[in-house]
């Protein structure tokens, strides 16, 4: 169950904006369509971000608005600064995207973009040192918890660091078998500190690529991981 947050303050969630570059285009009609009240997608998906990334003490406060634009372009959605600065976030999505989803994943498929596209509003990247993996793979895990899961996400992969569902499964694992809250203490290293591999060592007490291991064994049925813990110490 995903933490509540204690006492009578709310999650400190930011001004929110709504931006449409043309309304009259397949991609628009269908997103209104199937989000009657944007204001409250909007804010589900934020507190999805804070629920799973943050307590309230740790919380971000930086952000000082974020506005999602809802226009014609190629890719699904991008997350960036706006031309003020980088404490008002801008979420672009798709409406050619939009337009193809079809009808019966339409409202799931809405709010997982939104929520991963919500989760760069606020997380944290090791001063920019996150690789690029890493930070995908946090928001596929946001999306993941938060329950809006596409049917092509499939679990493992060659790499950790593949990013996306590849690397958000991988984490999901972790936070399953070593303590719930590992994302979270993951995430909070990199507010203010360099990424490094050992980050997940400080953490589990194993290396990264000891870890990796495990889930692939975990994935085929394996649960003895003896041999694995010798040979690392």
């Amino acid at each position: 169950m995903p933490p509540t947050p204690t006492g009578t303050e709310p999650w400190p969630v930011p001004p929110l904006h709504l931006r449409v570059v043309n309304l009259d285009t397949p991609g628009a009609r269908k997103f209104f369509a199937h989000v009657n009240d944007p204001t409250a997608v909007f804010k589900a998906a934020v507190r999805d971000v804070f629920v799973w990334l943050y307590t309230q003490q740790s919380v971000p406060r930086h952000v000082r608005s974020v506005t999602i634009i809802l226009r014609s372009m190629g890719g699904v959605a991008h997350t960036t600064g706006s031309e003020l600065d980088n404490d008002h976030k801008e979420i672009h999505f798709s409406l050619d995207y939009i337009a193809g989803i079809p009808e019966d994943r339409a409202v799931s498929e809405i709010k997982g973009v939104l929520t991963h596209e919500m989760v760069h509003c606020f997380q944290f990247n090791g001063k920019g040192t996150c690789p690029g993996g890493l930070i995908e793979g946090i928001a596929d895990y946001v999306r993941l918890r938060a329950g809006y899961v596409p049917p092509h996400w499939k679990q493992g992969g060659d790499r950790w660091d593949e990013g996306y569902q590849t690397t958000g499964y991988f984490l999901y694992y972790l936070e399953r078998h070593h303590g719930e809250g590992f994302v979270r203490a993951l995430n909070d290293k990199l507010r203010d500190s360099h990424y490094e591999e050992d980050i997940f060592k400080s953490i589990t007490g194993h290396s990264v690529d000891t870890l990796w291991k495990r889930y692939k064994q975990w994935l085929e049925g394996e649960q003895d991981y003896v041999a694995e813990e010798k040979k690392e110490q």
